[in-house]
């Protein structure tokens, strides 16, 4: 946001349930979350909320909460391409929903034993859809994106930007 030239009046996180629908898609999934999330906070002014979702094909990866599930997102995201979707939603003070999408995909280059063990050490993955997070050091072991970085690290500026103002507000 301060990329934007906003300071947020206030972050509260979302109390909702994650899970994603049986055969649900990852595109679905994500709009889903970014709007519920908007939805669960009860504020006077507007409320910008996201969600990011890497995806395999139709599997959606889960945010990795321990090393064995890192390692598994590294290994099956190894050589191969895959798609980050970032939702954005904005509700306005009077409940107006708006909301975009972001998908860019992903290639990583075939990653070792050392460098998927690297990784792992760093602990950059804790915490992140896919398994990682490309602010950090894995953005050296991606080949190529198409699409938007800011995306992929979370939040799409571009998207976000055109989403603010076509709810009226001054974007600098």
């Amino acid at each position: 946001m301060a990329r934007l030239g906003i300071e947020p009046a206030a972050i509260v996180p979302a109390q909702i349930d994650e899970t994603p629908h049986k055969a649900e898609l990852p595109r679905d999934y994500a709009l889903r979350m970014a709007r519920e999330k908007a939805q669960a906070v009860d504020a006077s002014g507007h409320v910008l909320a996201g969600d990011t979702v890497v995806a395999a094909g139709r599997r959606i990866l889960p945010k990795a909460e321990d090393q064995a599930t890192a390692r598994q997102c590294l290994e099956l995201l190894s050589g191969r391409r895959h798609r980050v979707l970032s939702a954005i939603a904005l509700k306005s003070p009077d409940g107006t929903l708006r909301e975009k999408l972001s998908e860019t995909v992903v290639r990583f280059k075939r990653l070792s034993e050392e460098e998927i063990a690297a990784y792992l050490a760093s602990g950059e993955w804790e915490g992140k859809a896919g398994g990682y997070a490309i602010q950090g050091s894995a953005e050296g072991l991606i080949a190529w994106i198409q699409g938007s970085h800011s995306g992929v690290v979370g939040l799409p500026l571009f998207e976000t930007r055109a989403l603010l103002k076509a709810a009226g507000m001054t974007i600098g």
